[in-house]
């Protein structure tokens, strides 16, 4: 079968007046004649930014991409694409996930570019790359940035996220001074890359190895490590390969391949972020999937990777045992062994070349680190369209609950109000937060895992249950109930609660319910509906987010970004 034209071919192989335009202003660049025999234009989409450590080294990175793409015959292009500093950007980096998958579309769409290697690491920069990516399906590849070294304080490893929520639950409890907690500041993050723990940003280059979009190891690897250049400059070598063989991101993210992406994140106790974005990318290919599948498909899949929240290691720990296909290799049947990766090989033949060094970081089936966890997806009258909670980062002991209600309206009647002595809360109460979903804060922020009463953590309490329609950090832990969906802001029951009511959570029976009978919550949804006041955002990004964005049970994608548009464009610029 012939293969299809160059897509570049129409901008730079014509010798007209629209070929002279396109080439002469590109050699501005320092680009020589020859390159444009027909050889394939790559873009290199790069998330760079000085604002975040997790995209720090992505600048250099991009130069061994470079030199892979050169190799094998093909003509690099760098761009720029949005970053999204998680720790940075308020009020939360989740807001402009859409915004970076449109302008990524779009920018491959409009440029003369063949296929495209995305670069990004931090936690939204991954979906948002891909997303814009797959509405496109030129040929991709992913490449990330790394995580960063295993923090260092007092002499033993601490973690990303994980140690600073246990270091500010332990000052706020007296157990720990303020200098102390200061002092682990400077041995957290020791060098560039992302969270070492296993948060969004690991669990999400993770992911794209069980999706096949990277090459073996992409996850694990420590962004100062010199096999991660090595990596670059073969992901290069295979994009060129990619658009060659015209082999393009819909043939590579299939149903197996989203399959293998949840049991790769039930088997590393992935973070619950990953359920969004995984939603919200098959929604861009046209993927078949439902909040329904990551309960289902990943419910034999046990805990095989002992990393923080979920365990104890970071990782570079991870990286050593053998990372990602090591978990592949030791997920063994359940995994879909025939799906096809961009390295050319099927994920049997990358989990048969694997190897587990250290079995206290990886496990297998028959001991596994911990029972069969992955997300459990929770439905009820308080959560119509779904809610979720990760088992492995809960308290075994609060997986069946029942409790009053302390009710949140907002973060900050939360901030105000959760540090008071009065506060009317004991140890079986529910804490539950409100406004918080993707319409309602806007944007659906990390703050589910909310800090314990001060007057609790000074008896010792260490977790209660927590509802929220907002998310928590990857690297956080806790039973805490997620997601909820619809959210309150768009009228979701969660809108309904009010203090002192009683809510039943049967975790292993999947359910979360509201014990409030139907007429009272009928008058109090009249109540609320009458109330409601109109949206202070009138303009720009957030009037466009909030009008369209969908729920979390679907990915929180824009209503009309789902799906995907040709990748030709018909008509010149001149």
């Amino acid at each position: 079968m012939a293969k299809p034209p160059l897509r570049s071919a129409k901008s730079y192989g014509k010798h007209d007046k629209d070929g002279f335009i396109h080439r002469s202003w590109i050699k501005a660049t320092g680009l020589p004649d020859h390159v444009f025999d027909g050889r394939p234009i790559i873009g290199i989409a790069n998330t760079w930014s000085e604002l975040v450590t997790c995209q720090i080294g992505l600048r250099d990175l991009a130069d061994y991409v470079k030199r892979g793409v050169w190799e094998a015959g093909g003509v690099p292009i760098e761009f720029p694409a949005m970053s999204l500093p998680e720790t940075q950007m308020r009020p939360t980096a989740m807001l402009f996930r859409n915004l970076l998958a449109m302008e990524v579309e779009e920018s491959i769409r409009a440029n003369p570019i063949d296929g495209v290697v995305l670069m990004g690491a931090c936690d939204k920069t991954t979906p948002g790359l891909l997303m814009g990516a797959a509405s496109v399906d030129l040929p991709a590849i992913f490449v990330s940035g790394g995580p960063m070294l295993n923090g260092k304080f007092e002499g033993r490893d601490i973690g990303s996220g994980t140690d600073v929520w246990r270091f500010s639950e332990a000052v706020r409890a007296g157990e720990m001074s303020l200098d102390e907690f200061m002092g682990a500041e400077s041995g957290m993050s020791r060098s560039a890359g992302s969270c070492n723990t296993m948060g969004t940003a690991s669990t999400m280059s993770s992911l794209t190895e069980a999706l096949g979009i990277s090459l073996p190891m992409n996850a694990a690897l420590p962004a100062v490590d010199s096999r991660r250049k090595v990596l670059a400059h073969m992901s290069g070598n295979r994009i060129v390969q990619l658009v060659k063989d015209d082999v393009k991101p819909s043939d590579i993210m299939t149903r197996e391949a989203f399959e293998n992406a949840i049991l790769m994140h039930a088997a590393i106790g992935g973070s619950t972020n990953a359920v969004v974005h995984l939603l919200a990318l098959a929604g861009r290919l046209g993927v078949p999937l439902t909040l329904r599948d990551f309960d289902e498909i990943a419910r034999d899949a046990p805990l095989l990777v002992n990393l923080m929240p979920s365990g104890k290691y970071l990782m570079e720990d991870f990286c050593y045992a053998g990372g990602a296909p090591a978990v592949a290799k030791e997920l063994g049947p359940l995994y879909r062994r025939d799906a096809v990766t961009v390295s050319g090989r099927t994920q049997g033949e990358i989990a048969d070349a694997a190897k587990v060094w250290n079995r206290d970081v990886i496990g297998s089936l028959e001991a596994p680190v911990g029972p069969s966890s992955g997300v459990w997806v929770l439905k009820g009258n308080l959560c119509p369209q779904g809610a979720i909670l990760k088992p492995s980062a809960a308290t075994p002991s609060l997986l069946t609950h029942r409790g009053k209600a302390v009710v949140f309206e907002d973060i900050e009647d939360y901030h105000a109000r959760i540090d008071h002595p009065d506060l009317e809360v004991d140890e079986t109460s529910i804490l539950v937060l409100k406004g918080c979903g993707p319409k309602g804060y806007p944007g659906m922020p990390e703050v589910g895992n909310m800090g314990l009463p001060p007057k609790l953590l000074a008896k010792g309490v260490t977790d209660m249950v927590r509802i929220s329609d907002a998310r928590m950090s990857g690297t956080a832990y806790g039973t805490v109930i997620l997601h909820v969906a619809p959210e309150a802001e768009a009228g979701g029951p969660l809108a309904l609660v009010r203090n002192g009511d009683e809510i039943a959570f049967d975790g292993p029976n999947r359910s979360l319910e509201l014990l409030v009978d139907a007429d009272e919550l009928a008058r109090r949804r009249a109540a609320w509906e009458a109330a409601r006041q109109p949206s202070k955002y009138v303009r720009g990004w957030y009037r466009l987010y909030i009008d369209t964005v969908l729920q979390a049970d679907t990915g929180v994608d824009l209503d009309f970004l789902v799906g995907k548009s040709p990748a030709d464009v018909t008509r010149e610029s001149h």
